[in-house]
């Protein structure tokens, strides 16, 4: 075909002019360089408010057991639940903002301020004189109230990826999430060497448990600064390839013509309260868990949890590494009931403690010398070492949870949470169409938080009464539950992916724009896509310019 042949087939004739027919671009190159970085500061969103979580969670009990001898284990629970209370309360307050303003960079600017005052408060704790461990509940509550930006986030990624990208951008983010859970411990770990009296900085004292603190003040500093106008841009693109595929004028016409299935939104919201529920569970127990069937001190656990938590996020990656090409071959209703549910289980199931003798129980510190006077042992002593049979009477009676049995139920949790979470999100994303999600992800975040509130409130009684073989029952039973019911609705999770790449030319008005679409068909699409952008698409463009006509 000459030049002039494919210029005569790339245009049409009317009112006896010939006018070109131009393909619809989704975005140009500038515009998806833009949209991809924005994503990555959403990602070192999550990352760093996971971290802020996670980092303190294997420290919290020792160092308020330093600052308040006499708190006790039920109000360490109180602290750790603190954070998620806070986000529980304010994350569809936050969603709500941002479905209201243009851009989700001030509630994002806002809720990095109060991270980094909140967590220099936490800091600094050792300064203050009376009523200490109830300034650590008010810290914590206000990282948490911080965090209530993660529906923001959530809430964006939705709107800023296409149906292809979703699973792999949720993927990311939930990769980004876990790493801050499980590397949060781990950075407390190296942090250990510091001990209980550290050294003197600028009149505030650096020790193993302020330490973690001001490392979230530095990366929540960072991460405002990101947020700025001239690093972020908000970049949105979902209700506009909803548009072109659905053939509507609006962006309000294209999410209302898709109904929410409330079943399945409130099921995954359901299930993604469960399995955060057991990953906080194991997390917020651990450090406590291990000194009491091992005999571990405070800083072996703090030593030796960081290093599992460590080798858990490699394994973690690898899962998430291995989500997008499970997801080509497997559907992800299948992948998320067997790879996800099923998996979490089975790590539960091998918690609970079936072989060996009694743990090794530990004395009271405090003991009545021969002279009458009461003694104290030191912290580290062997004789106070080991579960407490006093204010914990299961000790005396439960089996030991062997370390094989932990570290192994450990590695299978660490693959099977971030499968299930980041196939729940993907799943939920793409059940809420193209609409503005911030309230609905707001909901889905308050889950989650409700699930760390009862996480740590369950290590803080149901544990300290019952012990390891009532709660990793009870646990297992509670994982079983919603993946009996995904199983149950697996094919109302089943969403199509759409490859957006092209336009069919021969179906575009006479000046390239698109054509009313009647009974909401896309005749217009061909393969359900359009341009994604410049570069990936001169020889698309050329091909269909050629045979426009034909």
């Amino acid at each position: 075909m000459t030049e002039e042949q494919q210029h005569m087939n790339s245009s049409t004739v009317e009112n006896g002019e010939r006018k070109e027919k131009k393909p619809i671009i989704l975005e140009t190159d500038e515009e998806k360089r833009n949209r991809m970085w924005s994503l990555r500061i959403i990602y070192f969103t999550m990352f760093l408010i996971s971290l802020g979580f996670s980092i303190v969670l294997t420290g919290i009990w020792p160092y308020l057991d330093k600052l308040d001898p006499h708190a006790g284990k039920e109000f360490m629970g109180l602290v750790v639940a603190a954070n998620p209370l806070g986000q529980m309360i304010f994350s569809p307050l936050f969603g709500w903002w941002s479905n209201k303003m243009k851009s989700i960079r001030l509630p994002l600017m806002a809720s990095m301020a109060i991270f980094c005052i909140s967590s220099g408060v936490y800091s600094t704790l050792d300064m203050f004189e009376n009523n200490v461990k109830y300034w650590m509940f008010i810290a914590r509550f206000f990282v948490g109230v911080s965090s209530a930006n993660i529906a923001v986030c959530r809430s964006y990624l939705s709107a800023a990826t296409t149906v292809k990208e979703r699973t792999d951008a949720v993927s990311m983010m939930s990769l980004a999430q876990v790493l801050g859970f499980v590397f949060g411990p781990a950075l407390q770990a190296a942090v250990t060497p510091l001990g209980t009296d550290g050294f003197i900085f600028m009149g505030f004292t650096i020790n193993m448990y302020t330490a973690a603190g001001w490392a979230n003040v530095f990366l929540g500093v960072i991460n405002f600064v990101l947020f700025l106008p001239y690093y972020f841009r908000d970049c949105r693109i979902a209700a506009k390839e909803q548009m072109l595929i659905q053939g509507k004028e609006t962006e309000k016409e294209t999410w209302k013509s898709v109904k929410i299935d409330y079943t399945t939104a409130w099921t995954l919201i359901f299930s993604f309260f469960v399995i955060s529920f057991n990953f906080v569970l194991l997390e917020t127990l651990g450090t406590s868990l291990a000194m009491d069937q091992f005999a571990w001190t405070k800083s072996e656990a703090l030593y030796y949890m960081g290093a599992l938590l460590s080798i858990g996020a490699f394994v973690a990656c690898a899962a998430f590494l291995l989500i997008p090409p499970l997801c080509r071959r497997y559907s992800e209703s299948d992948l998320l009931i067997w790879g996800g549910f099923f998996i979490m289980v089975l790590g539960r199931f091998i918690f609970i403690p079936y072989r060996g003798d009694i743990p090794k129980i530990s004395l009271d510190r405090e003991f009545v010398m021969e002279n009458g006077t009461m003694g104290l042992y030191d912290e580290d002593d062997p004789m106070v070492l080991g579960c407490p049979a006093q204010t914990q009477p299961w000790c005396a009676t439960t089996l030991q949870l062997q370390f094989p049995e932990f570290l192994t139920g450990y590695m299978i949790s660490a693959v099977g949470y971030p499968i299930g979470v980041t196939l729940i999100q993907t799943i939920f994303s793409k059940i809420l169409g193209a609409r503005p999600q911030g309230t609905w992800m707001g909901l889905f975040t308050g889950a989650g938080c409700v699930s760390r509130i009862f996480g740590p409130l369950a290590v803080g009684s149901f544990y300290t009464r019952y012990g390891t073989t009532w709660i990793f029952s009870v646990t297992c039973a509670m994982m079983v539950f919603p993946m009996i019911w995904l199983y149950f609705l697996k094919n109302r999770l089943y969403i199509e992916d759409v490859d957006v790449k092209s336009v069919e030319m021969k179906n575009l008005n006479s000046n390239g724009t698109i054509p009313k679409i009647q009974n909401g068909t896309n005749g217009y699409i061909k393969d359900k896509s359009v341009i994604n952008n410049e570069n990936e698409t001169n020889d698309e463009q050329a091909k269909f310019l050629a045979n426009g006509s034909s």
